[in-house]
């Protein structure tokens, strides 16, 4: 495909309503994405400290924007020339329409790509990542692994597919890094040369501790569901005994209604015998008043 065609497509694909549209919410050079991309900036800047960084598909800029805040010499590359035209004048000179396929021109020391090889057809993905290794040590990458929903989703692979491609070319996973601040699936890959003994050992250290977080979280959930059936059993027995209760309360009432709608029939018998003709004769006859 030529840049012509290259071109055409990007604006068909990614242009204004994209961007309003495509991204969970409108994409937007507002507070909720300045602040996002001030929290990623930081925390690279914290983590990583990198002196240079390639935003590999950096749309509106504002990654690049937040990182030359901080003293980095951030660049960026998107191939929508509708997002390009959205940066802030401030970075405009720093960001440009191209191809994350195409050489970038020069080293840096860390390449940040977020979202953007599954928006490309997969032969294309795999040359961006020919060339993102090509121009760093040291690659912050993200990839969704499962929104295929989205319409330019094209090349959605789960996070072993990029590992396998990543590791083709001498790059692994830190496994010592957590990059989850960008997305759950985030991955710090750096290019490794050590002996691949070496390499398996640190996933195999990982591997360890995450199964081993993982089975005493399982345990936990077993114990906690034990406890949870157990309070949920003797809440019904409480249900139960709180019903007989009831029940009973209310046999009680009624035997209670009953007995004082007796006496109150007693007293009026009473009552009326003590004022009745037969009384009054008694009386008479006993010389009673």
């Amino acid at each position: 495909m030529d840049d012509g065609a290259v071109a055409t497509d990007a604006s068909r694909l990614f242009n204004a309503w994209y961007y309003q549209t495509g991204c969970g919410s409108p994409y937007q050079r507002d507070d909720r994405w300045i602040n996002l991309f001030s929290k990623f900036a930081e925390r690279i800047v914290a983590e990583i400290g990198p002196r240079s960084v390639m935003d590999a598909g950096c749309a509106f800029g504002m990654l690049v924007e937040q990182l030359r805040a901080r003293g980095v010499e951030a660049e960026g590359i998107d191939i929508s020339g509708y997002a390009i035209a959205q940066a802030h004048e401030s970075v405009r000179p720093y960001v440009r329409v191209a191809s994350v396929t195409e050489p970038f021109g020069r080293r840096y020391d860390l390449i940040v790509c977020i979202e953007v090889l599954e928006h490309m057809p997969r032969h294309e993905a795999e040359a961006a990542i020919a060339n993102m290794c090509m121009w760093s040590d040291d690659i912050l990458f993200s990839s969704s692994p499962y929104d295929h929903k989205e319409a330019t989703h094209m090349n959605v692979n789960p996070p072993e597919y990029w590992a396998d491609r990543f590791a083709r070319h001498g790059f692994f996973r830190d496994v010592d890094f957590d990059a989850s601040f960008l997305t759950p699936w985030a991955v710090r890959f750096r290019r490794r040369s050590e002996p691949l003994h070496r390499i398996v050992r640190d996933y195999e250290r990982r591997f360890w501790e995450l199964w081993h977080a993982h089975q005493q979280l399982r345990e936990l959930a077993l114990e906690q569901r034990d406890r949870l059936a157990q309070a949920v059993a003797a809440q019904k027995e409480a249900e139960r005994l709180a019903e007989e209760r009831h029940a009973y309360t209310i046999r009680l009432e009624s035997e209670l209604t009953r007995k004082n709608a007796h006496i109150r029939y007693l007293e009026d018998l009473i009552h009326r015998l003590e004022h009745g003709r037969v009384i009054r004769l008694l009386r008479l006859l006993t010389g009673r008043k």
